[in-house]
């Protein structure tokens, strides 16, 4: 045996005796190891694309005009949707109020308490041509 084999072996005896550990310690030390994982998947890609973006600037500003005119085309698909879509929830009847020019509630009277009207004088027009 090399080195190198016995150096690798020890390290999966290692990682393996960790994880066994870990396991002990509870559920979320393996979100943790996921956590992990995934913050390292974020940098390496973070890496990748920065170099990405530096040699190829007008493929990237291309692909970020895509993905913006994609995104309105959501959102507008998803406002008309809306707008056609049954209006869902709970409703409530409202009792209509009668109101004064104002927007205030008119002061409610009774009968007998209110002044009588007084007859509105009939205006009186031209004569027709057939009398």
């Amino acid at each position: 045996m090399s080195k190198l084999t016995t150096i690798t072996d020890r390290a999966m005896d290692l990682v393996s005796q960790a994880g066994t550990s870990l396991k002990h310690v509870g559920p979320s030390a393996t979100k943790l190891l996921q956590t992990g994982a995934a913050m390292g998947a974020v940098k390496t890609g973070g890496r990748v694309a920065v170099k990405f973006v530096r040699r190829n600037p007008i493929v990237a500003v291309a692909a970020a005009l895509g993905v913006g005119v994609l995104a309105y085309a959501a959102h507008r698909k998803r406002k008309q949707e809306a707008l056609n879509a049954p209006i869902e929830g709970r409703s409530r009847r409202i009792e209509a109020k009668r109101v004064n020019g104002t927007g205030k509630a008119r002061k409610t009277t009774t009968a007998s308490t209110r002044a009588p009207r007084a007859p509105r004088a009939r205006k009186t027009t031209a004569p027709s041509a057939e009398t």
